[in-house]
């Protein structure tokens, strides 16, 4: 068969392959475009430039868990007998057979709620996107959902929050994405159909057991020990989940996907993926340009999506774009969180940025919408910091090494190969230590490399991979500057490597960063 004939009848093949009279109602119907519903079709994806330059997003994890300012997860939790949110939940609100998750949601005002003001912060800060939640496992949407009555524009704050979220984004220049936690509700809220098995309420339902109220907490079944599993899921709930989440893309056309797990779902998470990207081509002239990003490393790194790591940093340059999310305290605002220290978040940002990765920072907002005080102290130290060195943050791309030193914690010998053998292990960074002088990083920009020194040392710091000749085979350094310092800098160039006499006041707080030319 002719070559353009054969690719014209596989496009039309594919396109009717998403009609409802191919497919029938049991398969996700999507928008036709390059991409077809299958692993296959979605490896030739690859990340848009726009989210490899943009290098560090905030994100808000924000909804009615967040209304008791007791932490993550507090709407399954609440019903876990003896657990230390259940122990909250009764002290502040009544036993949950009494007042359920279903009566917390009432309590979520937003009273301070300033997108505009937000997005301004966040610009500031040198935040180039932004991800607003917009649905977590509670299984209450964000947006003024066609699908579900439990939804912010109903309920609650009675505002549409993804599309305040969203114009304030855009007027400010961000792009806009969505993080969904939907896929592992339908297991995940079974804690809500239960009892306690002690004390005065023993044997009493809580409210998740009564069937009226199903369409939050969905009918009673026996759950898993994993809320992650989906061997029990029926049908309906995957195509539940599939006209929700495409519906956030239908009404917001966001940047960014995020889902809070794998591919969901198998051919439902597919053709999930295919809508999203094939809208993005249908609107850019065939160019795919929005992220989708989730935690399967069996998919990510070989195309399809861009790998996220919750709270985690992959172990050397990865060739593939991927994502690190975290977050100042904990996911939903905690009264009783202890934050991160301006200098642990400003070291994350570089170290991500030195082995190709971007960081998704969440400022968790509390019930009013208003960031706390600790909070704005962060936000305000990125803002000094990224006000003096980001132009060694956006654009950049690895060097032969992301660094070395006392706490690189992992091998920092020249790249090779691909992304494949590498380690990406999410929850690691409970053992970070702040980073100090003899830490060490690199990126590049064109014919620039920009050296971190990742604290700030008297007399003089040494980038060791900077040797003439050495194992980087590095040429001799024409200039060093130091970004924030307008004075000229004492160097010397040896075989020990790049020495660079400080001056006497050091431009920024935290990571001082060297402009090398020449080399």
């Amino acid at each position: 068969m002719n070559p353009s004939r054969r690719s014209a009848m596989g496009t039309i093949a594919g396109a009717l392959a998403t009609l409802p009279s191919a497919r029938g109602q049991d398969q996700p119907v999507f928008t036709p475009g390059p991409f077809q519903g299958t692993r296959e079709s979605l490896r030739t994806y690859r990340a848009p430039e726009w989210f490899r330059d943009a290098k560090f997003g905030i994100w808000a994890h924000w909804g009615p868990q967040s209304a008791p300012e007791f932490g993550d997860w507090y709407a399954r939790n609440m019903y876990i007998e003896g657990h230390r949110q259940y122990k909250y939940h009764v002290k502040k609100y009544g036993h949950p057979s009494k007042f359920g998750f279903k009566d917390v949601i009432p309590t979520w005002k937003a009273e301070k709620f300033d997108a505009e003001a937000l997005m301004a912060l966040y610009r500031k800060a040198g935040a180039k996107y932004f991800v607003s939640m917009g649905v977590h496992h509670d299984n209450f949407d964000l947006w003024n959902s066609r699908h579900n009555p439990w939804n912010a524009v109903k309920m609650g704050p009675k505002k549409d929050i993804l599309g305040l979220f969203r114009k304030a984004a855009q007027r400010q220049g961000l792009k806009f994405g969505v993080s969904e936690h939907l896929g592992v509700s339908y297991n995940w809220f079974q804690t809500s159909h239960g009892a306690d098995k002690e004390g005065a309420y023993k044997g009493v339902p809580y409210d998740g057991a009564d069937p009226k109220y199903a369409s939050l907490y969905h009918e009673t079944h026996e759950a898993p020990k994993s809320a992650w599993v989906e061997s029990n899921v029926p049908l309906k709930w995957k195509r539940h989940w599939y006209a929700r989440i495409k519906d956030v893309l239908d009404q917001y056309q966001p940047d960014l996907l995020y889902t809070d797990g794998p591919i969901f779902f198998e051919e439902w998470g597919l053709g999930l993926t295919a809508h999203l990207y094939n809208m993005s081509a249908k609107k850019n002239g065939g160019r795919v340009e929005t992220v989708y990003t989730n935690k399967s490393k069996a998919d990510c790194p070989q195309g399809l999506c861009v790998l996220d790591l919750e709270r985690g940093v992959v172990d050397q340059i990865w060739d593939a774009p991927w994502q690190t999310d975290t977050c100042v305290g904990h996911w939903h605002y905690d009264q009783e969180a202890v934050y991160k220290s301006p200098k642990i978040v400003l070291d994350m940002l570089v170290d991500i940025v030195s082995r190709n990765g971007n960081l998704l920072l969440n400022f968790p907002l509390p019930s009013n919408g208003m960031l706390d005080a600790g909070e704005l102290k962060i936000l305000d130290e990125i803002t000094k910091w990224m006000a003096v060195n980001c132009e060694a943050i956006y654009a950049t791309r690895p060097w032969k090494t992301f660094g070395s030193g006392p706490l690189a914690g992992n091998t920092s010998a020249p790249r090779q190969g691909s992304s494949d053998h590498h380690v990406a292990q999410a929850f690691n960074e409970r053992n970070r230590k702040e980073l100090g002088p003899r830490d060490v990083r690199y990126v590049r920009k064109g014919a620039v490399l920009y050296a971190f020194s990742m604290g700030w040392g008297a007399p003089e710091v040494v980038f060791p991979e900077l040797a003439l000749g050495g194992q980087y085979q590095v040429g001799k350094i024409r200039n060093v500057s130091l970004l924030g310092f307008k004075g000229k800098l004492q160097w010397t160039q040896e075989a020990g490597g790049l020495k660079v006499g400080l001056p006497a006041e050091k431009p920024s707080e935290h990571a001082v960063v060297f402009r090398v030319e020449g080399a």
